[in-house]
C-alpha cells in the first residue's frame, strides 16, 4: 500500500467521465482567450517541455528577466486571465477544506516527452491554503516527496479525472511529474494530459 507524505491526499477518478469532458470544454475557451505558451527558467532562459497559461485573478508566470512571480495579466497578448471555470471552483469547494476562493489556476499542458523536475509551489503568499490538482486527459507518473529534498520520494500514476491536494504539513512537498504515457486515454482529441492546478495567492483580508 502506498503511504503518501502527511497532508498529501490522492483522489481517484474523483471527476466522472461526463465531468470531465465538460471541464475541458471550459479549459478549451480559456486557451482561446489566453493561448498556451512555453515558459522558460529564470537567469538560464532555458524553456519548459511544457505550455502553459492561466485564468484567475492572477496567473502564474516565469521567464529569463524576471523569475517566478504571480501577474494578473497574460505575458504574450498582455490581456487579463479569463476567469477560473465554474467547475474547477467546484473542486475546490468539494476538497480544499479552505474558506476562501483560488485566486489562480494554472493549466499546463504535456506532451509525450514532457515531464515536470521536483519542486515546491512556494511563490504564493498564503500557505495556509492548498494546492489542488486536476489532471486530465493521458495518464502520468507522479512523484511526491517530503518538505525537503532529503526525504525519499513516492511514485505513483495519475490518471484522467484524478485530483490530488497539498495541504497542511504537505503543502509545501516537493513534486513533480516523471512521465506520459502517451494513448491511455481518448479525452483529449489528440492526446495529451492537461493539469490544472488552482491555488490562492494572497492572504485573505
Amino acid at each position: 500500500m502506498l503511504v503518501l507524505p502527511k497532508g498529501v491526499r490522492h483522489m481517484p477518478g474523483y471527476l466522472p467521465r461526463p465531468a470531465q469532458e465538460a471541464l475541458v470544454e471550459e479549459i478549451r475557451r480559456v486557451v482561446q482567450a489566453a493561448p498556451l505558451y512555453v515558459p522558460a527558467m529564470p537567469r538560464t532562459g532555458k524553456e519548459m517541455s511544457v505550455r502553459m497559461t492561466n485564468c484567475g485573478a492572477l496567473g502564474w508566470v516565469t521567464d529569463r528577466e524576471r523569475g517566478y512571480r504571480y501577474q494578473p495579466t497574460h505575458p504574450v497578448t498582455g490581456q487579463p486571465w479569463p476567469p477560473i471555470p465554474e467547475a474547477s471552483l467546484k473542486v475546490w469547494r468539494e476538497v480544499s477544506a479552505y474558506a476562501h476562493p483560488p485566486e489562480a489556476c494554472l493549466v499546463n499542458f504535456y506532451s509525450a516527452d514532457a515531464k515536470m523536475g521536483l519542486h515546491q509551489d512556494r511563490d504564493e503568499q498564503d500557505f495556509a491554503a492548498p494546492v489542488v490538482s486536476v489532471s486530465l486527459g493521458d495518464d502520468c507518473l507522479f512523484r511526491v516527496s517530503q518538505t525537503t529534498r532529503e526525504g525519499g520520494t513516492k511514485s505513483f500514476r495519475l490518471r484522467s479525472g484524478d485530483v490530488v491536494v497539498l495541504g497542511g504539513e504537505g503543502r509545501l512537498s516537493f513534486h513533480g511529474v516523471d512521465r506520459i504515457y502517451p494513448a491511455t486515454s481518448a479525452l483529449l482529441k489528440n492526446g495529451g494530459r492537461i493539469n490544472l492546478t488552482l491555488r490562492r495567492v494572497t492572504v485573505p483580508g
